[in-house]
């Protein structure tokens, strides 16, 4: 198929997303929950799954005196738990700050779906012969 990195980027960012918008439903559904601590999703963890896939994700280094990126082991997408509390029942989701990452998360998962939406329809325009 026509899976350029770019594609395949685009289908990390989403699968990302995804995995952001269910520990945010899991947190927000969970926020009465005594000793419940709040779910997060690391977004490093994305890019060594790009780069793993694609083969093509690498920083570049336009000056030597640049500091080097190399990125992090594990790949794929992974959630953690955070410490901190916000309730007095142990509970630690903050509820404003969850609607607040669910609004940014829609966001980004609607800017990805308008481009991966653009490069098919690239795709498209080039299989058809710019018609």
């Amino acid at each position: 198929m026509f899976v350029t990195s770019t594609i395949a980027a685009l289908e990390e960012g989403i699968r990302y997303s995804s995995t952001k918008q269910k520990a945010i439903s899991t947190n927000l559904a969970n926020v009465d929950t005594p000793n419940f601590k709040e779910k997060t999703v690391s977004f490093d963890q994305v890019l060594q799954a790009v780069g793993e896939k694609t083969g093509h994700l690498q920083a570049k280094r336009t000056d030597e005196r640049h500091l080097s990126f190399p990125l992090p082991g594990n790949g794929g997408i992974s959630l953690r738990e955070k410490g901190e509390l916000y309730n007095h029942n142990g509970n630690s989701v903050d509820v404003d700050k969850q609607m607040t990452e669910m609004a940014k998360n829609q966001l980004y998962y609607n800017a990805l779906v308008d481009r991966i939406s653009g490069s098919f329809q690239s795709i498209e325009t080039a299989i058809k012969g710019g018609k």
